[in-house]
This record gives structure tokens, C-alpha cells and sequence, in this order.
């Protein structure tokens, strides 16, 4: 499956039993070996009172993660396309928490991607205080980033440029930078007006995508704080547009966009 291009191994665990480790992981998401993937999903039954499915979500090199916004709309269409729900609205826990998925009726998902969290600790970042934007050191060079967890911990950059970003180049040495404990999504952003911005995001683990659900919802969260967009945006991404709304501090922030099916099949672990 795929979301704007970011794409996914999606993986029945309720019908079948399923034992990944991080080697099986690296192989089923090599694109010359095995089935190719950016992250693979995992749909679990439900562990807790009042949710439908446990959702696991693995990158590409083996470590497992706790969000991602493109997955999450994939793994709404996968439950109902496979007869798993006949819900429109989904709740899904995760190692971080709860998400709810909603089916609309023209096909597209929204997600509640659930409530921000900005606090240094939460992300985590290695600063003391909480600030609107911070800075770090590479290479003598100093960059400017606003940070944010969204179950997963994201740096956005703004560029002028966005074909011009430094994503292959700085994207790594932010990712693997010692002021994240827990590695960081990298998003590179790029303002257009109030209501439009383009974005690039290297992926923690992954390497840049087509698209990065999270980084959206990171980036627009950034640059509403900073005041240079409204609170409702399109975000342009190399695979496609998402929608993305967020009323400010202490509310949840909505995704909206679409999930592809692109083929059934079978691998022997």
C-alpha cells in the first residue's frame, strides 16, 4: 500500500501468527530482495477496552516506532478493504498511545493525530526550556529548527527553496545529532502563503520519502506557532497534497489525504 507514495508492507498478525525481529523486518523492506517498503505495518487485535486494533508500525531498518500519519490512513483502508471492521470510524492503539481513523465518503481518511506535544522532554530534545524555535551547531554552521512530538519526535526547517533544501546532506546529521536521544524526522518547509506550504522530510530511519503524514502535521504545527500560516493548510509533498488543521495549543491535529492499494501477496519468513 502507499500513501502519497510513502509505502507499506501491511501485515494480517489477527489471522495468522507473525513473529518479526529486526533482520525479517530489513528483509521483507529491501527493494532488491525482498518486497520493498518504507515502513512495514502490523494489524494486531485489540488490546485495550474501547479501541478495534493495535497498530505497529517497523522502518526499514529494523526499529520499531510509534507514529506515522501515511501508515495510519493505509491501515484504515486495509481493516475495511479486508472485511476486518465494516466501521467508518476506527480507534487504534499504538506503543504510544491512542488514534482514531476516519473514513470519509469520498474515500479519503482523517486521522486525529492527537494532541502535540512541545515540551523539550516529551520529544525529547536535549534542552532545558521550551522555546518557539532553537538552534544547533553542524559543521560550524548553525541552523535554526522548531521541535515537536507528534508520537514521534520532529525538527522543521524552514527554506526558501524547497528544491534546493540540504534534505540529503543535513537531513542525516540532524536525524543522528546527539540532542535527539531518539533520533528526529527532519522536515525541510517551505512557506507559500497562509494556506500553502511544500515540504520535504528525511525520515527517521527511512531516508527521505515520497511523503511523511507526521511531518506534515509537524510542520504545519511549526509554522501556525510561528504565526506564518492559518490554521487550516494544504502541505505539497513530493507525492501529493495532505490537508492538514490544527486550532492551536492543547488541541488534537487533524489529517486528511488518501491511502493506496497496490498488491496481495505471499513471501515465505
Amino acid at each position: 500500500m502507499h500513501g502519497l507514495g510513502n509505502d507499506f508492507v501491511v501485515i494480517n498478525a489477527i489471522s495468522q501468527t507473525v513473529s518479526l525481529n529486526s533482520e525479517i523486518v530489513q528483509r521483507l523492506a529491501d527493494r532488491h530482495r525482498g518486497i520493498g517498503c518504507d515502513q512495514v505495518l502490523i494489524v494486531e487485535a485489540a488490546r485495550s477496552p474501547d479501541t478495534d486494533f493495535f497498530y505497529r508500525i517497523f522502518n526499514s531498518d529494523g526499529s520499531e516506532v510509534a507514529q506515522c500519519g501515511n501508515g495510519a490512513r493505509c491501515f484504515a483502508r486495509y481493516v475495511r478493504d479486508k472485511g476486518l471492521t465494516d466501521q467508518n470510524t476506527i480507534r487504534v492503539e499504538t506503543i504510544s498511545g491512542f488514534m482514531t481513523l476516519q473514513i470519509e465518503s469520498d474515500d479519503q481518511i482523517t486521522v486525529n493525530m492527537g494532541i502535540p506535544r512541545l515540551e523539550p522532554h516529551d520529544i525529547p530534545l536535549r534542552r532545558d526550556n521550551r522555546a518557539d524555535s532553537y538552534q544547533i551547531n553542524i559543521d560550524g554552521q548553525t541552523i535554526e529548527f522548531g521541535a515537536v512530538s507528534l508520537g514521534n519526535p520532529h525538527a522543521v526547517i524552514r527554506v526558501e527553496d524547497i528544491c534546493s533544501a540540504p534534505v540529503s546532506t543535513l537531513g542525516p546529521l540532524l536525524e543522528s545529532h546527539d540532542d535527539f536521544p531518539e533520533r528526529a524526522n527532519i522536515g525541510f518547509v517551505q512557506v507559500s502563503d497562509p494556506s500553502h506550504l511544500i515540504l520535504r522530510v528525511y525520515e527517521r530511519g527511512s531516508g527521505e520519502t515520497e511523503a511523511c503524514g507526521s511531518g506534515a502535521c509537524a510542520a504545519m504545527i511549526i509554522a501556525r506557532q510561528q504565526g506564518w500560516v492559518d490554521d487550516s493548510v494544504t502541505v505539497k509533498l513530493r507525492g501529493g497534497m495532505l490537508r492538514i488543521s490544527w486550532k492551536g495549543e492543547g488541541e488534537p491535529v487533524w489529517m486528511t489525504g488518501p491511502a493506496a492499494h497496490v498488491f496481495d501477496g505471499e513471501i515465505k519468513l
